[in-house]
């Protein structure tokens, strides 16, 4: 294997405290309690520690890291060792003194999700009333703070057909990047996924909205679009490959190659409170298992795009087949694609409309879902 370079970013998922309960949440079905999450100088420290490892970005996410009281702190650490700061955010506990001290403490962008373009929808999606006029106030406040401002939305079957609305409200809160990002199942997607799997009919129709949209917007806003990948011909690069360019620190310290690696069972990742995030990096176990092309099995190890799409994703993997070390279903080479397709025409056809919605009581009582 050749010689690892440094990462590019970190999550930093400071928290699994959220007052939203988004039934596609990435958080893992084991949510964290607050009595667990890794204080302020621990994370500190690690922030220092990814500055030295040659990250260039911090991403402070959750849940909701607006609910830690040390976030200013968080952010001042990081812009002090010259990390570029972001902030994800639902952005319904944020208010005018909150915004300008992250400001003040060095905070350079806000990324924020909507769960639909239509309050009622969004209400309903995110199990928080009145979230949707929050967000509208956070936006405002974002711009006139003169910060840049990226609005995400979450696509799934229940809130498809507001595309269009969805990039008109982009425009008009001023964001200068829209993510129309469809629901990736792991964690409580995958809990809920017959509830939230869009047809293939629906998915054409999009793609085609997106793409006009994307010549109309052209130098207003600019335009991510991901697929789900149960609709894919090949695998995404997850994370720019396992362990290549990304790392993410769970609320309790945990060192993870993606958001989602805590659902591969059995896979056991170290801890920044007890190893150095750059001898993780580059020594742990969990980080190295999957990393490069030596691990692949054909057809990715014969296949010209193994250093593109690093075989794509191994939490898929394992939540379709058992198997981490499978190729990605999402490959259309893999012999468990047909499976993909068969569950998703299934799902997208089940009519569902119920949640199970993501908190810790929801957490305590449902095992994590299954391919």
């Amino acid at each position: 294997m050749s010689a690892i370079e440094p990462p590019m970013a970190m999550l930093a998922e400071i928290t699994h405290r959220c007052p939203l309960q988004c039934p596609y949440c990435s958080n893992p079905i084991e949510l964290e309690r607050s009595s667990k999450e890794m204080g302020t100088e621990d994370w500190r420290r690690a922030i220092r520690e990814a500055a030295d490892l040659g990250c260039m970005q911090v991403h402070f996410s959750g849940g909701e890291p607006t609910v830690r009281q040390d976030l200013e702190l968080l952010i001042a650490e990081a812009t002090a060792v010259g990390l570029y700061t972001n902030l994800i955010t639902s952005g319904v506990l944020l208010d005018e003194p909150r915004l300008k001290r992250l400001v003040e403490a060095g905070l350079e962008h806000v990324q924020l999700s909507f769960q639909a373009a239509e309050a009622p929808d969004a209400d309903r999606i995110g199990g928080f009333s009145g979230s949707q006029a929050k967000k509208l106030e956070a936006a405002a406040m974002v711009r006139a703070a003169g910060l840049p401002l990226t609005a995400n939305f979450v696509v799934h079957r229940q809130n498809i057909a507001q595309i269009e609305a969805m990039l008109d409200l982009a425009v008009a809160i001023g964001a200068h990047r829209v993510e129309i990002a469809n629901v990736q199942y792991y964690g409580w997607a995958l809990k809920n996924r017959a509830a939230l799997m869009p047809s293939h009919e629906q998915l054409d129709l999009m793609t085609e909205q997106v793409a006009a949209a994307r010549d109309r917007l052209k130098g207003v806003t600019v335009i991510d679009y991901v697929i789900p990948d149960y609709y894919a011909r090949r695998p995404k690069a997850c994370m720019g490959g396992w362990g290549q360019r990304f790392l993410n620190i769970s609320p309790t310290g945990n060192v993870l190659p993606c958001h989602a690696a805590e659902s591969i069972t059995g896979l056991e990742f170290d801890n920044v409170r007890q190893r150095s995030l750059a001898d993780i990096w580059a020594n742990s176990k969990a980080f190295n298992l999957y990393r490069g092309t030596d691990w692949m099995p054909d057809p990715c190890r014969s296949c010209d795009r193994r250093e593109v799409d690093w075989g794509g994703c191994r939490c898929q993997a394992f939540a379709i087949t058992g198997d981490a070390a499978r190729t990605d279903p999402a490959c259309e080479f893999s012999e468990d694609h047909g499976r993909l397709v068969d569950l998703a025409e299934h799902d997208s056809g089940e009519g569902r409309d119920d949640f199970v919605y993501r908190n810790f009581a929801a957490a305590r009582r449902a095992p994590a879902g299954a391919g």
